[in-house]
């Protein structure tokens, strides 16, 4: 783990492939979502991400909020990253592992935000690693194996 940065790992009995269209596909960012922020996908984007796409989301962080994310990272089935105007990242990297499973790592990565001491102060990244094991749990229940 870099500095400014959280992630969590989980074995996923589950190919890379498999993984990662899960996660190109926006509309299904809810129904992984752990942190309970992210509430569906916008209208108008992309079906499938890509380097450079930009798609928006309905989300609710106290109250509810729109928010325009675009594609940063990008390395089909093994890398895929967005960021939205505070700069901060989120990013996903999937490595096979043998046997139809995939080691998954979920990064928040606020190194490259606007105010990262700012998200420090506020307690995001405390608030993230736990939405980040939330998250992986479910991912993981999506993949039993």
């Amino acid at each position: 783990m870099g500095t400014r940065q959280v992630s969590r790992t989980v074995l996923v009995a589950a190919r890379p492939e498999q993984i990662f269209d899960l996660l190109a596909d926006p509309a299904n960012h809810p129904l992984i979502d752990g942190s309970g922020t992210v509430r569906a996908g916008r209208d108008g984007g992309p079906a499938r991400l890509s380097l450079g796409a930009a798609f928006g989301m309905d989300m609710r962080m106290g109250a509810p909020y729109r928010i325009r994310n675009t594609v940063v990272e990008f390395e089909e089935n093994r890398l895929i990253a967005w960021c939205h105007f505070m700069g901060h990242r989120w990013r996903w990297l999937l490595e096979p592992a043998g046997e139809g499973k995939t080691s998954v790592t979920e990064t928040f990565d606020y190194s490259t935000a606007r105010s990262p001491a700012a998200l420090q102060l506020l307690g995001f990244p405390k608030r993230n690693a736990d939405g980040i094991e939330k998250t992986l749990a479910r991912l993981t229940k999506m993949f039993p194996g």
